[in-house]
């Protein structure tokens, strides 16, 4: 199904572009909410993740699932909008007008911890970052990952637990 949507969205028709705007929009809502406790990002972000969709959409990738893609999508979107709540709450003296806190600046700060992250997760086989964007990114439980992938939530387990542990390991050689 989400194949047959991708390859709509590619041709240019509003017909499956809609279809994936109704599967998907309230998910994303809830994923970038659920991040920042922001209504007013969250909708930005649903808004602009479906703009550059269709503006993107002759570099879909019809091998992997449009929710990826698109959870990919608005976690970009995400940060920029972040960056930018970040830059008018640093030039403005009265940001008690903006419903964002310390956990904003907290998030921003620590932009270039994440980037090293990221790399570090590219840099592992491609299951296991498959495995652990599911579940980190998406939101997804072991089993709804191990159903989704045909393998068990042991797998999944582990997979998770490799990941985590390397992170912890490339932390602490920052940290040392």
């Amino acid at each position: 199904m989400d194949k047959d949507i991708v390859f709509g969205i590619k041709a240019a028709e509003l017909s499956a572009f809609n279809m994936a705007y109704s599967s998907y929009h309230q998910q994303i809502y809830q994923f970038v909410f659920k991040k920042t406790q922001s209504e007013y990002i969250a909708t930005e972000v649903v808004q602009l993740c479906f703009i550059r969709l269709w503006e993107k959409r002759k570099t879909l990738n019809e091998e992997l699932g449009l929710n990826v893609q698109l959870f990919g999508m608005a976690r970009q979107v995400m940060i920029d909008e972040l960056r930018k709540e970040a830059t008018r709450l640093k030039y403005n003296t009265s940001s008690n007008q903006y419903p964002f806190t310390d956990n904003l600046m907290k998030m921003i700060e620590s932009r270039d911890m994440l980037k090293h992250f990221e790399q570090e997760i590219d840099s592992m086989p491609p299951i296991r970052k498959m495995v652990f964007n599911l579940s980190r990114q998406n939101g997804l439980s072991y089993s709804e990952i191990a159903e989704m992938l045909g393998i068990s939530t042991k797998t999944v387990e582990s997979h998770i637990g490799k990941v985590l542990s390397r992170l912890k390991h490339y932390m602490y050689t920052i940290l040392m």
